[in-house]
């Protein structure tokens, strides 16, 4: 498959992400968007990176535009320093896919690209070589600053008693995360460092690292453990007793502490930000971080966003503990654990911060290696006939209440859980989530519909 546009940026293979393909989409995004005072570029910690940030820098210096090399930092590290520059950036990352896969995510000087952007970006491929050279620098404090920004706004004593360990696998926030919790007054464990590229998906994260997670909290008796996925803009964080908090309640909680007036987050997840009356408004978009963007904008105000995988945009100044924390619209990792965690300090525990929050409980994987052509056929054939969903759904035992189409297929049932499915917009995978009352329930329905989608997809993707 040909590297295009998904959810988060570009994504193909790494053999298809030539030099001249990258040279070209960069020459196409500074040629469709404002760049101001030049470019910024970052990379991820897969053995391609560094290559592929070479062909964005060469592209960039052949079109006359300055640029400076950030190295290996997280994505919102990235972002955040380009922003406060006035200059666009480019992140060279395949997120949390596998290494044989990568990317590109852009941003124009006032943050992440829409989707109106990447028309713009795919309009203008196919300009010539401008044969011009450009001034390149460094930038050796982009990290440093992202961590700074935390211990400003919560304090440095915000996690003083806690023990957390840092899960550091191939994660390139992993040496800023321990420097920020050791900042914010934690005692700090790493575990788990890696020289191999490890694709963690914090959506979805497999059953062999869960099963880690929770040895790890167990043996080393910690309060909380984190990590990333692999740029750093998406969290995992698991309680003490090593199970992993959904990311759309880190959301929650973390708009509450900030008090946000209106919530943006896509339909995939939990219905808990409407429980409560906790926002004036909960805005619900489709799957990416580009619609939840432009579903922030509209709104304006005392605005935040959130996705299932955890990652969290501020749309506005707020305040934290100790500081302010001013507005950073693209995904961020390190708020939403730090916010989280202040907030379980105040409450006497994580468990107990957790407990509060509305009875509605997610779980969500994917169904590896299934062509999006598979995918997209299936979810519009079963648009298409509503009798095969209700069909699909009384296998559960259940009886279908309701029907949301904004991105794949969501179906809510009489008692109010939901099973929503999907392709993915990043890969070919095919994503299933599921809502329900209790931790158990959501986890038996994932594990039925993951069943009963395997018997539907796979035989359709190898007849093909």
């Amino acid at each position: 498959m040909a590297p295009k546009f998904g959810t988060s940026g570009l994504r193909g293979l790494v053999v298809e992400l030539t030099a001249d393909l990258v040279a070209d989409h960069v020459r196409a995004f500074l040629g469709a968007s404002p760049v101001g005072s030049g470019l910024w570029v970052g990379r991820d910690l897969r053995p391609s990176s560094p290559d592929i940030a070479e062909a964005v820098i060469a592209a960039a210096g052949d079109a006359g535009v300055p640029v400076t090399d950030c190295g290996a930092v997280p994505t919102p590290a990235l972002a955040l320093a380009a922003m406060q520059a006035g200059a666009a950036s480019v992140m060279v990352t395949g997120s949390h896919i596998p290494a044989d896969r990568n990317g590109l995510k852009f941003y124009t000087p006032s943050g992440e690209i829409t989707k109106a952007d990447e028309a713009a970006i795919l309009a203008h491929l196919g300009q010539p070589r401008a044969g011009k050279t450009a001034a390149r620098a460094t930038c050796a404090t982009a990290g440093a600053d992202w961590v700074a920004r935390y211990v400003t706004g919560f304090g440095a004593q915000a996690l003083a008693g806690l023990r957390v360990g840092v899960w550091s696998h191939s994660a390139v926030s992993r040496d800023l995360l321990l420097a920020a919790f050791r900042a914010l007054g934690a005692e700090v464990l790493e575990l788990g460092r890696s020289d191999q590229f490890i694709p963690v998906d914090t959506e979805a994260v497999a059953p062999e690292a869960r099963a880690q997670i929770a040895a790890w909290v167990a043996e080393h008796r910690l309060d909380a453990l984190v990590s990333t996925d692999g740029d750093g803009d998406r969290p995992l964080l698991a309680d003490g007793q090593g199970r992993l908090v959904p990311g759309d309640v880190l959301g929650q909680i973390t708009a509450a502490a900030l008090g946000a007036d209106t919530v943006v987050t896509p339909v995939s997840s939990n219905t808990g930000a409407e429980a409560g009356g906790r926002f004036a408004r909960v805005i619900r978009t489709r799957i990416g971080s580009p619609f939840v963007i432009a579903g922030m904008e509209a709104a304006g105000g005392r605005v935040v966003g959130y996705e299932a995988n955890g990652g969290f945009l501020l749309g506005f100044t707020a305040q934290g503990a100790a500081g302010p924390l001013p507005a950073l619209m693209t995904r961020d990792s390190l708020l939403p654990m730090v916010a989280t965690l202040t907030e379980a300090q105040r409450a006497g525990g994580l468990g107990a911060r957790l407990a509060a929050e509305p009875a509605r409980f997610t779980a969500t994987d994917r169904l590896e290696e299934i062509p999006t052509a598979v995918s997209a056929g299936f979810i519009a054939g079963l648009n298409d006939d509503e009798i095969r969903i209700s069909a699909f759904i009384e296998t559960f035992g259940e009886r279908l209440a309701g029907i949301d189409r904004t991105d794949g297929l969501r179906m809510t049932t009489t008692l109010g859980r939901v099973l929503h499915m999907r392709p993915s917009g990043n890969a070919p995978e095919f994503r299933l989530y599921a809502e329900a009352e209790s931790r158990s329930l959501a986890d038996d329905m994932l594990a039925r519909g993951l069943a009963r989608l395997a018997a539907e997809l796979r035989p359709a993707e190898e007849s093909r």
